[in-house]
């Protein structure tokens, strides 16, 4: 019941505004679950949930935008995903506590730093992302920082991330595969909360266009930032 209830939050969430599946369900599940199981799921996962996304406001899609930042994130996620691998998991736990503590601030502090987008910024940040991507399926925070800093429509800003996050997640599956991160436990977890997932995306994309994000905005935010120091505190040792 709690598994299920968190996929369902955390794909409402993604719903709504185009980002926050993996920040929100990753530190939450890795206190019943290893990483190394979590994260492989939240790939499938997230492959469905922005196909869902997309299809709702694909004619915004900016693909010039991404493009840099795509090529980089795909060099970048073999080497998250070997570091998903021979990291111990209390490493891995430390590691997304602190960086959505750090995101979430950044988003709640309104930070913005106004930079001309091109392929000098792209591909480090595509870089970082991709490695994001691969160790712990957190690829957002570095391109939600850079559009939010670009002040992008709100249907271009959910239709670049989705977009981005499904074909960054593609080239993933073949190099979990080959990683033997796709194991029969991995699919059993995804085929049984498959319907609270679906429930919780469907359920966010209607209601994007009815509600003030804003407020929505605020309080998930500040949810992550807790969430943040109960993983930092879990992977120490302190939970």
């Amino acid at each position: 019941m709690k598994i299920g209830l968190i996929f369902l939050l955390a794909a409402m969430l993604q719903g709504l505004t185009g980002f926050g599946f993996s920040i929100l369900a990753v530190p939450l599940l890795t206190l019943f679950f290893s990483p190394k199981l979590m994260v492989p799921v939240l790939l499938l996962y997230s492959i469905l949930i922005n196909v869902v996304v997309f299809s709702s406001c694909w004619r915004s899609l900016e693909l010039k935008r991404i493009l840099v930042l795509l090529i980089f994130g795909i060099i970048g996620m073999p080497l998250g995903t070997h570091l998903l691998v021979v990291l111990p998991d209390n490493y891995l736990r430390i590691g997304i506590g602190f960086l959505i503590f750090v995101f979430g601030c950044l988003q709640l502090l309104g930070f913005k730093k106004k930079f001309k987008q091109n392929s000098m910024v792209s591909a480090p940040i595509g870089l970082i992302s991709g490695i994001l991507s691969g160790s712990i399926s957190m690829s957002g925070p570095p391109i939600i920082l850079l559009l939010t800093n670009q002040e992008v429509d709100k249907n271009v800003f959910r239709s670049n991330l989705a977009a981005y996050f499904f074909i960054l997640n593609i080239f993933t599956i073949p190099v979990y595969i080959m990683n033997n991160l796709l194991t029969t436990p991995v699919l059993n977890i995804s085929l049984k909360y498959l319907p609270a997932l679906l429930m919780g995306v469907l359920a966010g994309n209607y209601f994007s266009h009815k509600i003030k994000e804003e407020h929505f905005r605020k309080i998930t935010l500040l949810l992550l930032i807790l969430l943040g120091i109960i993983s930092i505190f879990g992977g120490i040792g302190i939970l």
